[in-house]
Order: C-alpha cells, then structure tokens, then sequence
C-alpha cells in the first residue's frame, strides 16, 4: 500500500521500501518512560508516559533529538509489544500517554489501542506537518493535541525543516485538531483531558516569524487554545545554518514574551533554565525502556 500519512505524500510502499521517513513497516521505538519536563497540564506531578517514536517527517536542522529524528535510531516493537507497554507506563501512575512524533506508524498504534485502550488522555505530540485525512483516522481516539508551530514563512519552512509548505500544511492540522477537540477541558488538578495545547519555539535570528504566528493563533484558533511558548533552543545536530549556532538572546524571548502577553493568549512561558543538554532524555538504551 502506497504511503500517504504525512504531507510528504512519498507514496512508498513501507513493507518493500522506506519512505520519505527512512522508515518501514515495524514499529520502531526509542524511549518508552516517564517524562517530567512537558506542560504542567500534560505531566502535572507524576509525569506523562512518553512514547519516543523513531523517525520524523520533518527535517529540522536543529533538531535536539537528531538521532532518533534523523538517523532513525530505536528498536522495534509490534501491537501487542507497545500495548503492554503502554500498561505498564500506566501503572505506574503518570498521568497522561503521550505518542511523540507517532505519524508514520498510525496503523500500528491503532491496533495497539485496540488491543489495549488507556483509562488516561492519550496525547498526540507532534511537529504539526500533519494531514487533516490522518488526523482523522485519529478522531475519537486521541484526546490531547500538542502540536508545535514553528514557522510562518516559506523560506523558513524551507531553510530550517526542508518544508516550503509548513506553515499552509501545519495551520490547516491545528485547526482541525481544536475541531476534533474542543475548548480546553481540565481536572481538578489541572491535566487537561481533552482539548488542544500549541508550541512555539522561538528561534535566534526568527522573532518576526514568531510575532506572526502568534497573531495567527489569536486571529484564527478559538478563544482559550493555550499556547507554550519555549526558550529551550540550544545548537544541536550540528547545525549549519548561520544564525541557528547560538542560543536566543534575552532581547529575542522578551520581544516575543511581551507580545504573547500583549495578545492576551492563555498559556505557558517556559524557565531560562531549560535550554540545557540535561532535558535531553536518554534514547535507546536498556534504560530507556520500562
């Protein structure tokens, strides 16, 4: 069956050959654990249950999970092999399930689900390049979207992710995620059970593009859609591309911050402190796997 569930619409056929991804068929994963350091919403005290996918249909330059997004690193694992898993991460009290960067293998995490369906909110964290056609295969199932957005332009699109359409294809998704969920809706803790959380990562040298995409989001997402805005940028995966070697400037998180504020947009500013190689987690190891 030719491949069409991310907007690169390569068309391969996974069980002869990779596609776009680098991927085949088999589920490859490279982190299954707790995770402390999402959204307070999205972790609260106990953490979520994170499930590092292999793999990614974007091709972010700077991306600080290179070997796992780029290089494909993880193991494999069938249905029935992530379903255990995901009761095991479950009874270890997290309080949400998080599929991380899972487009490639939706089939698979489907039958997963089936053998196997969570008593928590299932949180689907993503780049946002999504389709609306998977999106929906999603619908019913995924209960938290937390999509990043990370650019307006298409040159950036291009320079920074090899994707000219990001910000056509990405907006489109993110509308249809709050379609498919709804205003925010939280428990008496504050763990959002449904609903749809957006990332912005503010990058060196891009703080116009920031502005704009956060204008977007107050002009075109319904009222009440958080937004987090992060300051974790720091160089990795050796990027290159001039600008996008340094850390941001206090001057570029407040430019952003205040205009976040001023837009009067719900949501989540993120700690200096988190643009540090140590919030990295560790993938594929022994250890990486409950």
């Amino acid at each position: 069956m030719k491949c069409t569930l991310c907007p690169r619409q390569c068309g391969a056929d996974r069980s002869l050959q990779p596609g776009f991804c680098g991927l085949g068929e088999e589920i490859l994963i490279a982190r299954i654990a707790p995770h402390l350091w999402e959204e307070p919403p999205i972790s609260g005290s106990h953490g979520t249950g994170a499930v590092f996918f292999s793999g990614c249909t974007l091709r972010c330059v700077y991306c600080q999970n290179g070997d796992i997004s780029h290089r494909n690193e993880g193991r494999p694992f069938t249905p029935r092999e992530l379903s255990d898993a995901l009761k095991r991460l479950t009874d270890l009290g997290v309080h949400t399930l998080s599929f991380i960067t899972g487009t490639p293998f939706v089939p698979r995490i489907l039958e997963a689900l089936e053998l196997w369906h969570p008593p928590l909110p299932l949180v689907w964290n993503t780049s946002g390049y999504e389709t609306v056609d998977t999106l929906r295969r999603l619908e019913g199932v995924i209960d938290v979207y937390l999509p990043d957005l990370k650019h307006f332009s298409a040159r950036a699109g291009r320079l920074c992710a090899a994707a000219p359409d990001y910000f056509a294809v990405t907006s489109a998704a993110i509308k249809e995620m709050c379609r498919q969920t709804g205003a925010p809706v939280y428990d008496e803790n504050g763990i959002m059970l449904r609903g749809t959380l957006v990332r912005h990562l503010i990058l060196p040298g891009f703080t116009s593009e920031s502005l704009r995409l956060l204008t977007w989001v107050r002009d075109e997402l319904p009222a009440g859609v958080p937004v987090s805005l992060m300051r974790q940028y720091i160089p990795c995966n050796d990027v290159s591309v001039p600008g996008l070697d340094r850390r941001i400037t206090e001057k570029e998180y407040s430019r952003v911050r205040d205009h976040m504020i001023a837009l009067d947009l719900p949501g989540f500013l993120q700690e200096p402190d988190s643009a540090d190689r140590d919030f990295i987690p560790l993938f594929n190891r022994d250890e990486s796997f409950v």
